[in-house]
């Protein structure tokens, strides 16, 4: 009956599946599921596996977002051309950071106030290219790209240098170095970067160039088969996500009974969100002891 009776510690570390104890896999799930909440005599007296595969993979997705430690990330070298493309299962970003000397990550911030707007061909009088009916747009590269002059303005910028630097004190600031309304997410030198949705591209400015950098990342956790796993912390919130989403399309089922297994939803998520959260006593104190410095 035990889950390990047939695997020795040296079977173990020869598998390389170091780790994977914490996990289940979508499959098991699944077929846990069809035993344990479908046939007679239980809520769910019939429903097809593919049903429960569907709602199984969406349940994965919405906790991959908010529940399960899912951070993928990449460490590249800016290249010159100053461009890097979205991993392949890219959904949004986490952090985006310039790592020094010391292993220490800088943390990059978005250039709000950039984009890549599509560029048009113009004429030398100003007017819109148009080409079978289409306009013209400006590309670069190969497979070819949108490339704005406002994107190659925002590369050709340098922007890891203190405008500050000749400030001495507070009282001897001048015109040209006020701080007076100053825009925090602007007033840093480790740089920034602008995500290019459309062309699925990351876009840096020249002053990062050779740097290397840091690229945290959040997918939906349905990218491979090897993806596809729960932590066991959250097993049962799959198991109330998957009984909810199903009872809640089938027809004659009793809105009570709806409603049962959606607040057993939220309170099973709310429940593996709180041990993944992996609060420890300890160093939560430690944590405390340093907020009641006096600050001087």
């Amino acid at each position: 009956m035990g889950l390990l009776d047939n695997q020795t510690y040296f079977g173990y570390l020869a598998s390389g599946n170091l780790g994977n104890y914490q996990f289940t896999n979508l499959n098991t799930i699944i077929n846990t599921f069809m035993v344990a909440y479908v046939g007679e005599d239980k809520i769910i007296s019939k429903v097809r596996r593919t049903d429960v595969q569907f709602h199984a993979m969406r349940a994965v997705q919405e906790l991959t977002y908010d529940v399960f430690k899912s951070v993928k990330s990449w460490e590249f070298t800016v290249p010159n051309n100053l461009v890097v493309p979205l991993p392949q299962d890219y959904v949004n970003y986490i952090k985006i950071s310039r790592s020094d000397n010391n292993g220490m990550e800088r943390i990059l911030y978005p250039a709000n106030k950039s984009g890549n707007p599509i560029s048009l061909h113009q004429d030398e009088n100003g007017g819109f290219t148009i080409t079978d009916s289409e306009l013209t747009y400006n590309t670069i590269g190969d497979p070819p790209l949108i490339n704005s002059q406002t994107l190659q303005n925002f590369q050709n910028h340098a922007d890891t240098s203190d405008a500050y630097s000749n400030d001495a004190v507070d009282l001897e600031i001048d015109n040209e170095g006020r701080r007076y309304g100053l825009d925090p997410q602007f007033a840093q030198a480790n740089g920034s970067f602008v995500i290019d949705n459309n062309n699925g591209t990351l876009h840096f400015p020249s002053s990062l160039t050779g740097q290397l950098v840091v690229f945290k990342y959040v997918s939906d956790g349905l990218g491979t088969d090897e993806e596809m796993v729960v932590h066991k912390f959250a097993e049962e919130a799959i198991y109330k996500w998957i009984a909810y989403g199903i009872l809640s399309v089938k027809s004659n089922i009793p809105p009570f009974i709806i409603q049962r297994f959606k607040k057993e939803k939220f309170a099973e998520t709310r429940k593996a969100k709180i041990r993944l959260s992996n609060i420890k006593i300890e160093e939560f104190t430690q944590i405390l002891k340093g907020m009641s410095k006096p600050i001087k």
